[in-house]
């Protein structure tokens, strides 16, 4: 029986530089990743193949006189698939000021257990 060998490309978000990658898979196991200038991106391409995962940033509404909206991130980065389901349960959030940069405003999201925390300090 021979192995199954694959090719994948992916764009490298672990820096700043933007790799273009190229991530060998045979029988389902990554082999080898190329293209990366740094170690980065070595576990990124390994990642990206294997369980997908990012950052989520947006906003949600705010009751306040300065502002109306306030902006929030994800603590740890949720599998890529649930990505737009999280903004879209982010859409029903509304917060009072005032908050602090770092305070929860939503636990354990969709069951992710990303936190999802303001990454802006509002007054009343």
């Amino acid at each position: 029986m021979s192995a199954t060998a694959e090719s994948f490309s992916y764009l490298c978000i672990g820096c700043p530089l933007g790799c273009r990658l190229e991530v060998d898979v045979v029988d389902g196991d990554v082999v080898e990743v190329r293209g990366n200038s740094c170690t980065k991106g070595t576990s990124f391409g390994r990642q990206e193949y294997n369980d997908p995962r990012r950052l989520v940033t947006t906003t949600v509404a705010l009751d306040s006189e300065r502002l109306s909206r306030l902006p929030v991130k994800t603590t740890i980065e949720v599998p890529r698939g649930q990505v737009v389901a999280v903004c879209e349960a982010l859409r029903c959030v509304r917060v009072r000021a005032p908050v602090q940069a770092g305070d929860v405003i939503v636990g354990d999201v969709l069951g992710t257990g990303a936190d999802v925390v303001a990454t802006r300090s509002v007054r009343a």
